[in-house]
């Protein structure tokens, strides 16, 4: 009996092993990798097997019949093939997709810095470094001058990147332009931002190549995107010798909703008065401040913001007159500054998105300027240079604006973006007796795609379409870039774009009959991320053309200049070598000529420098409480030029020349926080002190001449250090961890 059993079960075995089929083949990626991992198994049943290092697979299976053979893993496309299981072995190869994914997609970071929570961009900064590089005192443009690309020009306002004037970038906030970034300019002093970085949660600062949704800026952009809704309520309070500012931030108990207040009061009597300065203040320097805001967050997801901010200046002083040995220049300025942001970001589904933005701005300038005799009396004297000293200025410029932008989201994470704005310019300016009114109505249409072929290469294309009624000129600016990734963390991406803007309205008082001003730009940039280190290296090469002149004495403006700016750029930051321990390293290289004002030839620019080099360093110390930054800057003489009109030849010439002294700088700033350790504290407080020019570097950063060309002044700083010590209170919110991360 056992025999029987025994063959019977053996014949079945056998059966069972003739019935099987073996199911076997290759798996690999689209770009012929192969892909470890991968489960193969058929739809329905225990049959299948895992890919291995190779990219082979085999098993075998006793189903009969037509059934479903199926692929599958983890940030690949699933795949399912159709398989009729016979009495023969089946051969069957896969290549499968990978799936698009925000997370893992590439993204264009040619010309691009990002900092903050910026989607998908190249983080490089977060936003409390933008804020509290050692000695920047917490102003964006200090900051981002530690970035390459941009200049170390300390005698004016403004960012000053790759061979581009401080005009030629302008800042964004929430999508619409800002008119007035900066306090207004007083002579051979550079001023601040207006605005505090603690306001936006993303910054994009691109050096060049930036996106369709903006324009009428020559050489860069500056991005910012204001925070949504606090974390919660909150007051705080600021004091200092010189700041006194308190403000509060009220998050509704659903969290649905808040508003804020702010206001700061900036005196700089005692200040200067313990910390002499060049020029003798016959007015010190008075800044009152006022902010609010309310933050609104809609049924779908959405957010409407609305953000004001109120600026009143008054500041008088005086300096010793180049012409002349006993009289002095006094220069007096009373600015008043009001700016309005309102935008609403929405979700309405099926793919769609919307960004709507308003604002309108106001900044009104009234500035004196008179020669004075040893007893501060103004003076009128008839003589070719007297007759230039004493004048008035009465300045206004308003802008109104609007702006929308609708997105649809494509296959996978592609998308487009389209819309368009439209902007009203007003500016009333009188010198003496002499008064012009310009108004102007631009207006923008544009379009751009994201298109991601796989999660390793993407494009964006787009371009934009501007008329402005003033010149009665329209243009046209496409922009395309791409990204490819080379590995882990690594990309390689490019960039080309035409990119105009108008010229400036001191300009446009004299003549209205010129048209845009040109840059073409082309990038290419090498990044790689990874540990909490990145490096970075880019090279560009702008072309300048349409630029503004100014060919004869009477100011004839036209628009024949041009000129280039090439170059590359190397950034590396390490967050992970030393512990506890932060630093980036920046460097550029800056080839730049151009004939524009009243340059007789093209030259080198006198804001610009081939070789700039910064080093910012952050260490925290958690038994002291107490960190420390330091920030230095190097960057190599600036040219400096006396250009005078040649009756004779009936151009302009220049008459000196020559290069400054190399520029140095050593910024320094620490932070102590009580509060560590305390997690009961209801009170969180900061100490800060910073100093700038640590070494007491005396810098040139250009020279001012005298009406006949016999004496030369250097221009340099109002004094060598600044410093500052100032006690920040909150109550609410606990910015330890901020400290703790060496970002205080």
């Amino acid at each position: 009996m056992k025999k029987i059993c025994l063959l019977a079960v053996s014949h079945v075995f056998v059966l069972m092993l003739h019935s099987q089929v073996t199911i076997s083949g290759k798996l690999k990626d689209n770009r012929g990798r192969t892909i470890p991992g991968v489960s193969i198994s058929i739809k329905d049943s225990y049959d299948g097997t895992i890919v291995d290092s190779l990219g082979n697979y085999k098993f075998t299976t006793t189903e009969k019949g037509e059934h479903i053979l199926t692929a599958t893993n983890i940030g690949y496309k699933t795949i399912e093939e159709k398989i009729v299981i016979g009495t023969t072995p089946i051969v069957k190869d896969f290549v499968m997709k990978e799936e698009l994914s925000e997370l893992k997609a590439v993204t264009v970071v040619a010309g691009s810095f990002a900092a903050g929570d910026v989607k998908r961009a190249a983080t490089v900064l977060n936003s409390i470094d933008v804020a509290t590089v050692g000695g920047g005192n917490a102003d964006i443009t200090n900051a981002l001058r530690t970035l390459p690309g941009a200049q170390q020009v300390g005698e004016q306002e403004g960012l000053f990147v790759r061979g581009g004037a401080g005009y030629e970038t302008k800042q964004f906030i929430d999508g619409t332009l800002v008119n007035n970034p900066y306090g207004t300019s007083i002579p051979d002093i550079a001023t601040r931002g207006r605005f505090s970085p603690f306001l936006f949660k993303g910054t994009v600062f691109t050096t060049g190549g930036y996106s369709a949704l903006y324009g009428q800026a020559l050489s860069s952009a500056l991005i910012l995107e204001s925070i949504d809704l606090p974390e919660r309520s909150a007051a705080n309070l600021s004091v200092s010798p010189i700041i006194l500012g308190a403000g509060f931030q009220q998050l509704a108990d659903n969290k649905k909703s808040s508003w804020g207040v702010n206001y700061n009061y900036v005196n700089l009597f005692a200040y200067f008065n313990l910390v002499k300065q060049t020029p003798d203040y016959f007015r010190m320097p008075i800044v009152q401040n006022a902010d609010a805001n309310f933050r609104i967050k809609t049924k779908r997801g959405g957010m409407i913001k609305y953000y004001t901010t109120f600026d009143r200046t008054n500041v008088g002083l005086r300096r010793p007159d180049i012409d002349s040995a006993d009289m002095k220049d006094a220069f007096g300025l009373k600015n008043l500054s009001w700016y309005n942001n309102l935008s609403w970001r929405e979700n309405f589904g099926n793919g769609w998105r919307m960004n709507l933005g308003l604002s309108y701005s106001t900044n009104h300038d009234d500035i004196t300027q008179e020669l004075q005799d040893q007893q501060n009396v103004k003076q009128n004297i008839d003589s070719a240079w007297g007759t230039i000293k004493n004048f008035v200025i009465d300045n206004r410029a308003d802008l109104s604006q609007m702006k929308v932008v609708m997105e649809k989201r494509l296959f996978g994470i592609s998308a487009i973006r389209f819309g368009g704005e439209y902007m009203h310019f007003y500016n009333r300016n009188v010198f003496n007796d002499y008064k012009v009114n310009l108004k102007e109505n631009f207006s923008s249409i544009f379009a751009e795609t994201d298109i991601y072929v796989t999660n390793d290469l993407a494009a964006k294309i787009g371009g934009r379409y501007e008329y402005s009624s003033i010149l009665q000129k329209a243009n046209i600016a496409p922009r395309i870039s791409f990204a490819y990734k080379t590995g882990p963390g690594a990309q390689i991406s490019a960039a080309y774009g035409l990119f105009y803007q108008k010229p400036e309205t001191n300009q446009l008082i004299w003549t209205t009959n010129l048209g845009y001003t040109k840059a073409s730009h082309y990038i290419l940039t090498y990044q790689k991320s990874a540990n909490d280190r990145i490096f970075r290296a880019e090279a560009y090469y702008k072309g300048y053309d349409d630029l503004v002149k100014n060919e004869a004495i009477n100011a004839s403006f036209n628009n024949n200049g041009h000129g280039y700016a090439r170059g590359i750029e190397f950034f590396w930051r390490d967050r992970k070598t030393i512990k506890n321990f932060d630093y980036w390293v920046s460097y550029s290289y800056l080839d730049t000529k151009r004939d524009y004002l009243n340059y007789p030839e093209r030259m080198q620019p006198n804001f610009a420098t081939p070789h700039t080099l910064s080093i910012v360093t952050k260490r925290f110390f958690m038994d002291i409480k107490t960190g420390f930054n330091f920030t230095y800057s190097f960057a190599t003489g600036r040219p400096y030029y006396r250009i005078v009109f040649d009756e004779g030849a009936g151009k302009f010439g220049v008459t000196d020349q020559g290069k400054t002294k190399p520029y140095h700088n050593l910024g320094f700033s620490m932070n102590y926080v009580p509060s560590i350790g305390k997690p009961n504290a209801k009170t969180f407080w900061v100490l800060v002190a910073s100093v700038t020019n640590v070494l007491g570097y005396d810098p040139v950063f250009n020279y001012n001449y005298s009406y006949s060309g016999l004496v030369k002044q250097p221009v340099g700083l109002p004094a060598k250090r600044f410093y500052f010590i100032g006690a920040f209170f909150s109550w609410g919110v606990d910015r330890t961890q901020d400290a703790i991360n060496n970002n205080l």
